[in-house]
C-alpha cells in the first residue's frame, strides 16, 4: 500500500494526498526539467524583447502559484513561445525593447491579462474548454510539438536562424544547412541517439540485468540530465565553444534584483486593454487544452475553472518578477512528463532549483551546449505526437479525423491560435452537417414484441397505410428541409398513406422555425387527409410545444409510446375521408 503524507486541509488536494512513492520521481524531474529549460527560459524572455533573466523569473514564483491553485498534475507552467510572440508582436511598436517603459509596459501586459484570466475562473467560464473535442486536442500536441521539433533544429545545425516557426525555418535550413556546424551537428546528433535508445531500450536492458523495474526506470529519468552535464564537461576541457564555435549559454547575472513593485500607470492600461484580452482568451484556451491533453494522456481529470485561477494568479504573480507573461509551454511539459513527474511537486522543485541557481550564481551555466539542450528537448516533444490518436479518429470518423488534421496543419501553418480555431470549426461544421442531414429511419415493430427497428434492417411487421417516422435529432431550422424531403418522398412512394407518426424519442429540442414547419407539415398533411401524429415526446420538449399553435391544430393524437401508436392504429379503421385520397 503506498505511504501517503499527512497535511493541512487548506493545502491543494494532491498535496493532502501526496503519496511518498512519487517523491523521488517528481525530486529527480524537478532538477531535470531546471537544467533543460534555462536555456529556453532566456531565449524566450529575448524573444519577448525582456531581459534574458526575465525568463528565469517567470519560472520560479509563478510557477510556484500555480502548483498551489491549478489542477493539472504535470503541466510545467513557464514562459512560453506563443506569450512571448504576442508580448513582442504588442509592445515593440509602443517602446524600445529592453527599455525601462518596455519592461514596465510587459509587467502591465501580464498583470492585466492575469486578472481577466483569474476573472475568468470566478466566472466560472472553464466551460469554453468543451469546445474543444479530443481529436482538436491531440491535433494541438502534435503540432505543437513539431513546431517545438522544427524551432531546435537551427541549436542542432549549429546555423544561425531567426525565427522558430515553419516558414522560417525550414526554408532557412535549407538554404544553409552546407553552413552547419560539424562539431555542433555531433553534439547534438549523439545526444538524441543516446536519449532515444534509453527511452527505448535501457529500461529493458537493465530488467534483463536483475534490476527492479523502479530502479531501472529511474536510471532511464537521469540520463538526460547525465547527457548535459557530460556535454558541458566536454564544452569546457575540449573549449569547443572557443575552438569549434559550439553555441553555449553564456554568463549570465545572478540575484534576485528584477524582483519588484510597481503600479501601471493609465495611460497603458487604456492602451493595452484590448492586447490584455486577446491574450488572456488566447492563454484560456491553450493552458486549458494542455491540460485536458495530459488529463486525457494520463487517464486524470481537470478542473478547468481551477486551471483558469492557477493561470491567472500566475500571470499577476509574473507581473512583479521580471514582468514576463507565463503560460503552459509544450516543451516545458514534454521535458517535464519525460523527465518521470507525477504531480505538481516537480514544478516546485523545478522553481526552488531555479531560485537556488540565481541565488548562488549563474557562471556554471556559460558552457552548457545549446545543441545537447536541443536534443533534450527534442525528444521530449516527439513523444507529444500521436500519431494513433490520427489513425484511430480516421477509422472511427473522418470528420474527426480532419479535424485533427486540420488542427495540425492549422497549427504548423499558422500558428496555435490559428491551429485551434480551425480545428473547432471544422469540429462545430462537421457538427452542423450531421445535423443538418439527420438519420431518418421508417420503422416497425419486431413481431411479438413492443421493440421497434428500421425496415430496412430487421424484420418487421407494418400497418398498410400507416407511416412511422423517427428522426435521430433534434428539429432545428438547419434540418427542416430533410424531414420535410423525407415525408414527401414517402408519400410519393405510397399514395395510400392516411397516418404518419412522427417518433420524437431522439428529439430533445424543438426550436422556433421547426414548431413552425410541423404545423406547416401538419397543414399540408391534413389538406391531403391524412393524420399527422406524435409520439414519445420528451417533457421539455412538449413543455413548449403545448404553448404552440402545433398543440392544438394537431390532426392526429400525441401517444405516449410507438406501441401505443401501434396498437391504436392498429385497431383503428382508417377514415372514409382518408380512403378518398
Amino acid at each position: 500500500m503506498q505511504a501517503k503524507t499527512a497535511f493541512s486541509p487548506s493545502l491543494p488536494a494532491w498535496m493532502r494526498n501526496y503519496s511518498t512513492v512519487d517523491l523521488p520521481h517528481d525530486v529527480l524531474a524537478g532538477l531535470v526539467l531546471t537544467v533543460l529549460v534555462i536555456p529556453q527560459s532566456l531565449a524566450y524572455a529575448l524573444l519577448a524583447g525582456l531581459s534574458p533573466q526575465a525568463g528565469l523569473y517567470a519560472s520560479i514564483f509563478p510557477v510556484l502559484v500555480y502548483a498551489f491553485l491549478g489542477s493539472s498534475m504535470t503541466q510545467a507552467l513557464g514562459p512560453a513561445a506563443i506569450t512571448a510572440i504576442m508580448t513582442f508582436a504588442v509592445l515593440s511598436p509602443l517602446a524600445e525593447p529592453h527599455s525601462a517603459h518596455y519592461i514596465a509596459m510587459a509587467a502591465t501586459l501580464a498583470l492585466m491579462s492575469g486578472i481577466l484570466v483569474f476573472l475568468f475562473g470566478v466566472m466560472r467560464m472553464g466551460f469554453l474548454s468543451q469546445l474543444l473535442s479530443r481529436p482538436v486536442i491531440s491535433g494541438f500536441i502534435s503540432g505543437s510539438a513539431i513546431l517545438i521539433v522544427i524551432s531546435q533544429l537551427k541549436f542542432l545545425t549549429g546555423v544561425p536562424i531567426h525565427g522558430s516557426g515553419l516558414w522560417q525555418v525550414m526554408p532557412a535550413i535549407s538554404q544553409r544547412l552546407g553552413e552547419s556546424n560539424p562539431v555542433t551537428l555531433v553534439l547534438g546528433g549523439s545526444a538524441i541517439v543516446v536519449l532515444t535508445l534509453s527511452r527505448k531500450l535501457l529500461a529493458g536492458w537493465l530488467t534483463h540485468l536483475g534490476m527492479s523495474a523502479q530502479r531501472g526506470d529511474l536510471v532511464v529519468r537521469i540520463v538526460p540530465l547525465l547527457v548535459v552535464l557530460v556535454a558541458t564537461v566536454l564544452v569546457f576541457e575540449l573549449g569547443l565553444d572557443t575552438t569549434h564555435g559550439v553555441a553555449v549559454v553564456g554568463t549570465l547575472a545572478g540575484g534576485l534584483e528584477a524582483m519588484h513593485f510597481f503600479m501601471p500607470d493609465m495611460a497603458s492600461i487604456r492602451e493595452l486593454l484590448g492586447p490584455a484580452v486577446l491574450i488572456a482568451v488566447i492563454g484560456t484556451v491553450q493552458n486549458i487544452t494542455m491540460a485536458q491533453a495530459l488529463a486525457i494522456k494520463r487517464r486524470e481529470r481537470v478542473d478547468a475553472n481551477h486551471e483558469l485561477l492557477g493561470l491567472g494568479s500566475a500571470n499577476i504573480v509574473a507581473a512583479f518578477s521580471g514582468g514576463m507573461p507565463v503560460g503552459g509551454g509544450l516543451s516545458r511539459t514534454a521535458v517535464n512528463l519525460a523527465a518521470g513527474a507525477r504531480t505538481p511537486l516537480a514544478s516546485i522543485v523545478a522553481a526552488l532549483a531555479m531560485l537556488g541557481v540565481l541565488a548562488m550564481g549563474t557562471e556554471w551555466l556559460s558552457h552548457l551546449p545549446l545543441a545537447v539542450l536541443a536534443a533534450s528537448i527534442t525528444v521530449a516533444a516527439i513523444t507529444m505526437i500521436d500519431v494513433n490518436a490520427f489513425r484511430q479518429a480516421w477509422a472511427y470518423d473522418r470528420a474527426d479525423g480532419w479535424a485533427l488534421l486540420g488542427t495540425t496543419a492549422g497549427v504548423l501553418a499558422l500558428g496555435v491560435e490559428w491551429g485551434i480555431s480551425i480545428g473547432v470549426g471544422l469540429s462545430l461544421g462537421a457538427l452542423l452537417i450531421r445535423a443538418s442531414n439527420p438519420h431518418i429511419a421508417v420503422i416497425g415493430r419486431i413481431a411479438g414484441t413492443e421493440h421497434f427497428r428500421n425496415v430496412q434492417r430487421h424484420g418487421v411487421e407494418t400497418i398498410a397505410g400507416v407511416l412511422f417516422l423517427r428522426v435521430d435529432e433534434s428539429l432545428f431550422f438547419g434540418n427542416l428541409s430533410a424531414i420535410e424531403m423525407r415525408i414527401s418522398q414517402e408519400l410519393e412512394h405510397d399514395p395510400t398513406l392516411h397516418d404518419v407518426v412522427l417518433i420524437m424519442s431522439a428529439v430533445n429540442r424543438v426550436d422556433t422555425t421547426a414548431m413552425e414547419v410541423l404545423s406547416d407539415i401538419n397543414r399540408d398533411l391534413a389538406d391531403r387527409h391524412i393524420r399527422f401524429h406524435l409520439a414519445e415526446v420528451k417533457g421539455p420538449v412538449q413543455d413548449r410545444l403545448v404553448r404552440s399553435p402545433l398543440w392544438s391544430a394537431l390532426s392526429g393524437d400525441v401517444h405516449l409510446s410507438v406501441n401505443a401508436a401501434f396498437e391504436k392504429l392498429q385497431a383503428t379503421p382508417p377514415s372514409p375521408t382518408s380512403l378518398s385520397f
